[in-house]
């Protein structure tokens, strides 16, 4: 199961190749790149340490590739370059991440982020939410951010279960999907304490699916359930290889994504795109990608979230509408409206118009 960052930067490379573009894509050691794509090349960079992979090897090889513009999928970049650099900033989490006190750490990684956002040609992002907070924390003009959605892979469509697919991951149908990691922010405790509070006849037929996630966090949210008396009915999968995503996302009696914070959320648009019914919280970037697709609660409110499940799970024809909408509103995130729309703004720079 990719990483947020590696789809989005699939998906840039894909509208690249069928552009006929030349690219170049490094990495360090540990690094592959998957897929094979015409005009793609791969160029593995060795450092002693990532500031050197950053600031040294980095710039090296864009000079020795005579490279004319650089995306990086992240907040950073050389801050010394042979070409403009065109940064890509999903989010500002990396900066007074939630539940996490590190003052010294936050305020040395903001200096550092305002330099490589004044230092970059420009800047893109997923989200107004995201760009407004970039505006206002890294003191970046907002004439320099633009807000282009993350792509959609092709994919991404609603598909058949088989069983095959549930009996590889441990999944009891019907079951109400969550996919993503298990950082605070995701706000998963509260998901779970909302799954006990159904119903009894919706809990007892009804099983959780948290996929994906960390070793580190597992063990706490599998204690909670088990406080909770819901033990059996919540089911780890672990990480979903890529080619079942979509499977597992179309058999979801629901996808919830409860998060406090989020600069995008490509998992719901992925899960509408499969036809599976959302169940979002009103917070971050989540209601511009849903809009009026799915169901919206207040994300520190677990009844409210309790509410909002059960009715999906209990009106058939509210949970058809929802898979008619979200299917819909997924047809938005169309190519040209976003992988292509990155490639524009590298086109921009080159030419000196950005």
């Amino acid at each position: 199961m990719r990483t947020g960052i590696a789809r989005y930067l699939l998906e840039v490379l894909r509208a690249a190749s069928r552009a006929g573009w030349s690219c170049v894509v490094y990495g360090d050691a540990g690094a592959r790149l998957d897929d094979a794509l015409p005009g793609v090349g791969f160029s593995v960079l060795r450092a002693p340490w990532t500031q050197w992979w950053d600031q040294v090897s980095l710039p090296r090889a864009l000079a020795r590739d005579r490279t004319s513009v650089f995306l990086s999928p992240y907040y950073k970049g050389p801050l010394i370059a042979p070409c403009p650099v065109v940064l890509t900033i999903h989010d500002l989490y990396f900066i007074g991440y939630p539940g996490r006190r590190r003052p010294v750490y936050d305020a040395t990684i903001t200096c550092l982020a305002r330099l490589y956002a004044a230092r970059s040609a420009a800047i893109v992002t997923d989200s107004e939410y995201s760009k407004r907070s970039i505006v206002t924390r890294l003191g970046v003009s907002s004439s320099k951010v633009s807000v282009i959605p993350v792509a959609l892979g092709p994919e991404f469509r609603p598909v058949p279960l088989s069983q095959a697919v549930t009996t590889r991951y441990g999944v009891a149908t019907p079951y109400i999907l969550y996919v993503g990691n298990f950082m605070p922010h995701k706000n998963l405790p509260r998901l779970i304490r909302a799954f006990a509070l159904l119903p009894d006849e919706q809990r007892d037929r009804y099983t959780l699916v948290l996929a994906g996630g960390y070793r580190d966090g597992r063990p706490a949210l599998a204690q909670l359930a088990a406080g909770l008396g819901v033990e059996g009915r919540v089911i780890f999968p672990g990480r979903i290889d890529d080619q079942d995503l979509p499977a597992l996302y179309s058999g979801a009696a629901a996808y919830v994504l409860p998060s406090l914070e989020e600069g995008f959320g490509a998992t719901v648009l992925e899960a509408m795109a499969c036809g599976a019914p959302v169940v979002v919280s009103n917070r971050a970037a989540l209601p511009e990608v849903v809009a009026d697709a799915g169901l919206l609660f207040d994300a520190e409110r677990e009844r409210e979230l309790a509410v909002a499940l059960a009715r999906v799970l209990a009106d058939a024809g509210l949970a058809e509408d929802l898979r008619r909408r979200a299917v819909a509103r997924a047809g938005f995130f169309t190519p040209e409206r976003t992988s292509g729309r990155v490639l524009d703004v590298l086109r921009g720079v080159h030419a000196g118009r950005v």
